[in-house]
């Protein structure tokens, strides 16, 4: 299967990538390029021919013999979108939305989305599934809902889009994240041997390590199409629901004398315990090879083996706001973020 990947330059598209092309799949990639200069280790695996572009400068014939996309390319996360919510949503719904149209068009017969399990926001009534209403909080997360509600209809007999709502990602990346709630405590306990958080810690947040949403997506492309043709799933398994709290207890467990501290505020809102029976129960071959137990380890050896100093956890490259922060103030990208030619 000829496959574009978007996004391949991100934390979760490039871990991907190889993971299909050792399945023999063709494999042509796309990014625009923001996170370049994030680079923690050098991964083992074969690197797709990348188009460097913005998803909304996509033409026909970026998708000449294309049968699948898998679309991960957008600003991430909600600082970032709350950085520039107007761009955000002209990338992630306006520019999502023009690409599944356009692949219709051009005889895609697939279109994998990322979603997010962030578009349930708020949730106290049980393990929220595909059914339940959703309550996003976030320029983020409304995208999200943006697209899977546009792109959704376009679904008939040679186009069929699959929706990915991933749990909160974790885990080791070439093109690394600091700034995902376990990944960030992980650094902190590494880089000071201390986590000090200000809260309370008793938000509830699903957990997926990207290895294991990259198998998710190896999965729903090789499944047999009325299985996955316009369906929603959640990405994780519901043993991987954690308090935040937990999850710092993990990481001061596994990362030696590393002290824990909690504070009083209870802020944030955001707090969901997500079901994930559907996924396990229906996609062909998935299951979750990751907890947050393993993933820790994952972190601490890698940290180990490269000698991972502060600077580099701090690096602006591993932090998607402090990267676009950059980006804009060195006048690197205009206030649409396109990159300025100079």
């Amino acid at each position: 299967m000829k496959i574009l990947v978007t996004g391949t330059e991100g934390y979760l598209g490039s871990l991907l990538p190889p993971l299909l092309i050792e399945r023999r799949h063709e494999v042509i990639g796309l990014d625009t390029g923001f996170y370049k200069v994030g680079w923690l280790y050098n991964p083992s695996g074969v690197t797709p021919k990348t188009l460097n572009k913005d998803i909304r400068n996509i033409t026909p014939d970026d998708l000449e013999g294309i049968e699948a996309i898998v679309h991960m390319a957008e600003l991430s996360n909600d600082p970032a979108g709350q950085l520039a919510p107007n761009i955000t949503y002209e990338i992630n719904h306006v520019g999502s939305v023009r690409l599944a149209n356009l692949a219709k068009t051009m005889g895609v017969r697939r279109f994998v989305y990322m979603s997010s399990c962030s578009v349930y926001g708020v949730a106290t009534a049980g393990d929220v599934t595909e059914e339940s209403a959703i309550n996003p909080q976030t320029a983020y997360a409304e995208c999200k809902t943006l697209v899977e509600r546009d792109v959704r209809p376009l679904a008939d007999d040679d186009f069929s889009p699959t929706f990915m709502r991933n749990a909160t990602a974790f885990g080791a990346s070439p093109r690394m994240r600091f700034d995902i709630v376990l990944n960030n405590l992980a650094g902190l306990a590494w880089t000071s041997k201390e986590i000090k958080m200000i809260s309370d810690g008793t938000p509830w947040r699903p957990l997926v390590h990207a290895l294991d949403i990259c198998k998710a997506i190896v999965c729903t492309l090789e499944a047999p199409r009325d299985i996955v043709h316009n369906q929603i799933f959640n990405v994780g398994d519901t043993a991987n629901n954690y308090r935040v709290r937990e999850i710092a207890e993990i990481i001061a467990d596994v990362f030696p004398d590393c002290k824990l501290s909690f504070g009083d505020n209870g802020a944030d809102n955001r707090s969901y315990r997500v079901s994930f029976e559907k996924i396990n129960t229906i996609l062909p071959g998935f299951k979750c090879d990751w907890n947050a137990q393993l993933g820790a380890q994952q972190l601490f050896d890698l940290f180990s083996q490269i000698h991972m100093a502060e600077d580099t956890f701090l690096f602006r490259g591993f932090t998607r706001l402090k990267q676009l922060e950059y980006l804009i103030r060195t006048e690197q990208i205009d206030k649409d973020f396109f990159w300025n030619k100079k």
